[in-house]
């Protein structure tokens, strides 16, 4: 019986002392849950391919993370690993391993790597994870392994819009890109829209919540005017150069459009990292495309930043 119980106290020692947390030299808690253990040990010059996830404890609240979408690639650079981060123990790990990581946000405060702020609170503790999915001997070999994400990730997001579609019995033309556009007033047949028009454009824009992020549809505000487009010159985001040519002068409609033909993995002001988005349009003008500057434009209306 004494055997028994002090063999079970044992097994209990070790299952504990293999699910603690260690202490990185530079102080940040973290620990490595190893995979098969039969990969190589990483080494310089070689790029990883993981995913990433930080979140705040105590709070609902997903700060950033790769997972579901396109994960992150990371060449290993010994000399630049960096400091209170996850590439700081990155040498122990190997392909298939997952990391647990505890950061401070006022010991990251104090290495002016944050600032505080209304998400950002002292006392505040964030909870990261990471996994190691593949390792690269060759940047060519990261990038054809970035076209096939990048082709997934886009498939999700038109799935999402065909989804959205048919939940809300709304009829759509699939372009052979994956933007989806709605013509719900054909306009002038006799001034269609193709690259080599500007056109000048009623618009709101919105995410698939129905939340608003810009317009220039403001009926109070008299110096309110349609958006200039010069298709072909690449200052909007591809979605709209694609969805905007299956329009008329004087044409109302919508165009929906996958994250991957708009922002992709950039947020831009309110619209969030890999969020599709929806644009209500009224094509007020069509006109011979005029000689343009090669500088960015104002995302239409808002001041937002740019639909590039």
């Amino acid at each position: 019986m004494i055997k028994s119980t002090l063999k079970f106290v044992a097994a209990i020692v070790l299952f504990a002392s293999c699910n603690q947390f260690e202490k990185a030299p530079s102080g940040m808690m973290y620990k490595i849950s190893h995979g098969s253990g039969n990969e190589k040990a990483l080494v310089q010059g070689e790029f990883i391919k993981l995913n990433v996830e930080y979140r705040l404890k105590g709070k609902d609240s997903v700060i950033s993370t790769s997972y579901g979408v396109i994960p992150m690639y990371f060449p290993i650079d010994t000399a630049r690993l960096g400091k209170y981060t996850f590439t700081e123990i990155l040498m122990k790990c190997r392909k298939g391993d997952k990391i647990e990581f505890n950061l401070s946000v006022d010991t990251l405060v104090k290495l002016n790597a944050l600032q505080l702020n209304n998400v950002f609170k002292t006392g505040d503790v964030i909870l990261g994870k990471a996994e190691i999915l593949g390792v690269f001997a060759q940047e060519a070999q990261v990038a054809e392994d970035y076209k096939k994400e990048q082709a997934a990730e886009k498939a999700r997001e038109v799935k999402t819009i065909k989804d959205y579609l048919a939940k809300n019995k709304i009829k759509a033309v699939e372009t052979p890109e994956g933007v989806f556009v709605v013509v719900k007033e054909p306009g002038d047949a006799n001034s269609k829209i193709d690259s080599s028009k500007q056109v000048s454009v009623n618009y709101k824009g919105y995410t698939l919540k129905g939340e608003t992020f810009d317009t220039n549809i403001k009926p109070n505000d008299p110096t309110a005017k349609p958006y200039d487009v010069n298709l072909g010159t690449g200052t909007v985001i591809p979605g709209w150069e694609i969805g905007l040519t299956y329009f008329n002068k004087g044409a109302k409609g919508s165009i929906y459009v996958p994250a991957m033909l708009a922002y992709g993995p950039q947020a831009n002001g309110p619209i969030k990292a890999y969020e599709n988005l929806a644009f209500d349009v009224e094509i007020t003008d069509v006109n011979v495309k005029k000689p343009v500057a090669p500088m960015p434009n104002p995302l239409p209306g808002g001041g937002h930043g740019q639909i590039k």
